[in-house]
């Protein structure tokens, strides 16, 4: 008996053996191979090295250059960073509770949140930290990383600050107990005329359904009639968060979007029937900035024919990342992956296996082609796709939109170039912002802020600030690009005293590409039109 189960032990792992190499081509042995290379050559050079190496270090800077080998978007996060990069989809993060800016190696806060544990210990807008636990907090040590390392913590813990407030030399002591803070991917809700509603998303995270629904509903107590979704500038986020929001706008069993990978079957997501606003004129806007998920969107919103898809052509991100974590608390984002728009069009644009550089300069490119600036000059790299009612739309490069805004380029100058780039807008705005906090926190309102910042001659005092840290006066740069100048710098100080809100209201006032979609709603063309002449086929989703 044991002969003969060490028998048929023998022949088990020859014919196992067999299988394996024979019906699998080899690619576990591959696996094995090449793992198994890797790992010895860190054994050999860690045992064997002329010099002591610091193994995790090499291994955190081989991970990136493999992931780069595959495709722009598979990455390695390292575990010091890992957290902070989860942090701005998660809905919140533990904090004290302020926005800050770090001028002449200190710590300025320029916004304190409403309720957050910065304002119940009594901090405000303006102060200096400068000790952290009673060490002092100035000089060449502050910087952006440090400063979030030192103030940031676990919920509960306690941190306490020393504060030098305006008009005073006094260092003021304040004890805080880090919280949950909440970090919103909607910025603006409100009522962009009397029959308008107006929802600015900045990304897609754990919350952005939930805050759209309270958006929605703040919006149907001003009785809106039209919506604007502004996706401009949105990188995307959590695939879920689009699909769920696209699923509030349309009618039953409309395709959204489907993904499929070599390893990941094809599956579908459709809209359930269950939005409360399938009916309501849509238009969406996007730019060179809206990427992944905000892409999906506009898609879903394009081809179902649902909305008008306003601005200019979209990033052009259709790969879908998988996050996989390690002990560490490292993690990567491994494609998996694509996802494509209900006309079965995938939207990414084209890239070269392990040479991210065209891929990056990708927007560079296009402005120098002169994309911005003309429609003409959109490159299609895909095939050609159609919407349901048979509008033609386009795979392999983003989003195009249905009704281009060109970048508004016609005062631009060198002046106006160097003093936005430069930081010296920002600079001004907040020095400005603090030397009148008094007076500008009288006004809560954006348009009497506005009227009395135009009042001030910003731009002149700018000019002469400028002079003084480097840029040169230029008089007729100055007065050719004063509106921009103008519109640049009061937005920011609007920014700093009221909040993000007033600050895109403020933007919208003059902003071309949210006046088109006004045009749209007064000629009633929110809902795409069937196109005219011959019967086209309608390329279906799951038609290759």
């Amino acid at each position: 008996m044991p002969l003969l189960m060490a028998l048929c032990i023998v022949v088990g792992i020859l014919i196992g053996n067999f299988y394996a190499n024979h019906f699998s081509g080899n690619r576990l042995n591959i696996i094995n191979s090449g793992s198994n290379r890797l790992t010895n050559l860190l054994h050999i050079i860690d045992d064997q090295y002329v010099d002591k190496v610091n193994i995790d270090s090499l291994v955190n800077n081989a991970i990136p250059l493999i992931l780069s080998e595959l495709d722009p978007h598979s990455v390695y996060i390292s575990a010091k960073d890992a957290q902070a990069v989860t942090d701005d989809l998660k809905g919140s993060f533990t904090g004290i509770g302020v926005e800050f800016n770090i001028r002449q190696d200190t710590i300025h806060v320029q916004n304190v949140v409403k309720n957050g544990p910065a304002e119940r210990a009594g901090l405000l807008a303006g102060d200096k930290i400068v000790t952290v636990d009673g060490k002092p907090f100035v000089g060449k040590a502050v910087n952006n990383q440090e400063a979030m390392r030192r103030l940031k913590g676990p919920k509960d813990t306690k941190v306490r600050v020393g504060v030098v407030r305006y008009g005073s030399s006094k260092v003021h002591d304040f004890t805080i107990t880090r919280g949950e803070i909440p970090q919103k991917s909607i910025s603006a809700t409100y009522m962009i005329d009397d029959n308008t509603g107006y929802i600015r998303i900045k990304n897609f995270g754990e919350t952005t359904y939930p805050e759209l629904l309270i958006s929605l509903a703040t919006l149907s107590q001003s009785g809106f009639s039209n919506l604007i979704i502004d996706l401009r500038d949105n990188t995307g986020g959590f695939m879920t968060s689009a699909i769920q929001m696209a699923n509030e706008f349309l009618p039953k069993n409309k395709l959204i979007v489907y993904t499929q990978g070599r390893k990941s079957p094809k599956q579908e997501y459709r809209s359930d029937g269950h939005g409360s606003y399938q009916k309501i004129p849509l238009v969406v806007l996007i730019n060179e900035g809206s990427a992944s998920a905000s892409e999906i969107f506009a898609g879903a919103m394009q081809d179902n024919d649902r909305a008008t898809i306003i601005g200019r052509r979209s990033f052009g991100k259709g790969l879908v990342q998988q996050q996989i974590g390690f002990p560490d608390g490292s993690i990567i984002r491994l494609t998996i992956a694509r996802y494509y728009t209900p006309s079965g069009r995938c939207i990414q644009k084209p890239y070269v296996t392990g040479d991210d550089k065209d891929y990056e300069q990708d927007l560079i490119t296009r402005y120098e082609h002169g994309e911005y600036f003309s429609q003409d000059s959109i490159k299609h790299t895909g095939p050609a796709y159609h919407t349901g009612i048979g509008r033609v739309v386009y795979g392999g490069g983003g989003i195009t939109p249905d009704i281009f805004v060109a970048e508004d380029t016609l005062n631009i100058t060198s002046y106006y170039k160097e003093a936005s780039m430069s930081g010296l807008i920002l600079q001004f705005a907040f020095s400005y912002t603090d030397d009148n906090r008094l007076k500008l926190n009288n006004f809560k309102e954006m348009m009497a802020m506005s009227d009395y910042l135009v009042k001030q001659n910003t731009v002149e005092l700018f000019a002469s600030y400028a002079d003084k840290h480097g840029l040169k006066r230029r008089n007729l740069m100055i007065k050719k690009s004063h509106k921009l100048l103008e519109r640049f710098i009061n937005s920011r100080i609007i920014y700093n005293i009221l909040d993000e809100e007033a600050w895109n209201e403020y933007l919208n006032l003059e902003d071309p590409t949210v006046k088109a979609a006004l045009n749209v709603f007064k000629n009633h063309a929110a809902f795409p039109k069937k196109p005219l002449g011959k019967t086209v086929k309608v390329r279906k989703a799951n038609e290759k």
